[in-house]
């Protein structure tokens, strides 16, 4: 028997990968280079390997139409203005998100600061409310506070994507450690599937996809890429190109060609 949990993932998932654009910055960050108009850069994606977005409940209410692509409506927020950048504060509820037509529910958990205590408290909360409406749940889980020296240090990545996965999240995004050996162990140790974040825009786009083809040797079931995809001048491509990968396991340097 089918649940709605399943139903949903089979819409944020293709071949249970993910392909994903995380556009929640608008919040933190304003309208950065990409996404001053982050619907034409979805509908410009969709059709060519992207699974899902994660945006902002504001933007979902104002697509004007409905993409064929899954959506993740993020419900935790903060801004690059204020005196606590990294403590994440809920922006809505598991309710909200069924009556949005959400596919699932993201949420920014940083562990390793003062801040910590709180958002483990929101990640759990809004885990059970996911749970009882069989809306899946995407943890990003970051190693980000004072007392994190090396954020891709293995030993804390394992750490903090099996918090997620022990919270009760459906799907851990979080970072990649720089080798597959280390990475793959992190996912062998995560009972849910991982998919990892993209973070500052690469030096070029063979850096970007060669993570992907490691990241994938790995175990990681897909990836989330913000400033990597939509801040490129041809995303449609690098989505492409990242398909060609994560769905056909080609190498970076053949799925470089989509792009070139």
């Amino acid at each position: 028997m089918v649940s709605g949990n399943q139903i949903r993932l089979n819409r944020i998932l293709r071949e249970g990968k993910m392909l994903c654009i995380p556009m929640d910055h608008g919040i933190s960050n304003g309208p950065i280079e990409g996404l001053e108009d982050p619907a034409s850069t979805i509908y410009k994606c969709e059709g060519h390997g992207l699974t899902s977005v994660i945006i902002n409940k504001g933007i979902l209410k104002t697509l004007p139409k409905p993409t064929s692509v899954g959506i993740l409506v993020h419900f935790s927020s903060s801004t690059s203005l204020s005196l606590t950048p990294n403590r994440k504060m809920l922006t809505g509820t598991v309710k909200e998100a069924v009556a949005l037509g959400a596919d699932g529910v993201s949420l920014h958990i940083n562990i390793g600061g003062k801040e910590e205590p709180e958002m483990l408290e929101q990640l759990g909360k809004t885990a059970e409310q996911c749970h009882r409406w069989g809306m899946p749940l995407l943890a990003m889980m970051y190693p980000r506070g004072e007392n994190i020296k090396d954020p891709n240090d293995p030993q804390i990545v394992g750490h903090v994507a099996r918090m997620g996965a022990e919270c009760g999240a459906d799907i851990v995004k979080t970072l990649y450690t720089g080798d597959v050996d280390s990475f793959a162990k992190i996912v062998k140790s995560t009972p849910v599937p991982i998919v990892i974040a993209g973070g500052p825009k690469a030096k070029t786009d063979l850096d970007i996809l060669q993570m992907t083809e490691d990241v994938m040797a790995a175990g990681a079931k897909g990836i989330t890429y913000g400033r990597n995809i939509f801040a490129h001048k041809t995303p449609e491509k690098m989505v492409e190109a990242l398909a060609e990968i994560i769905f056909r396991e080609a190498t970076a340097k053949e799925a470089l060609r989509k792009i070139e």
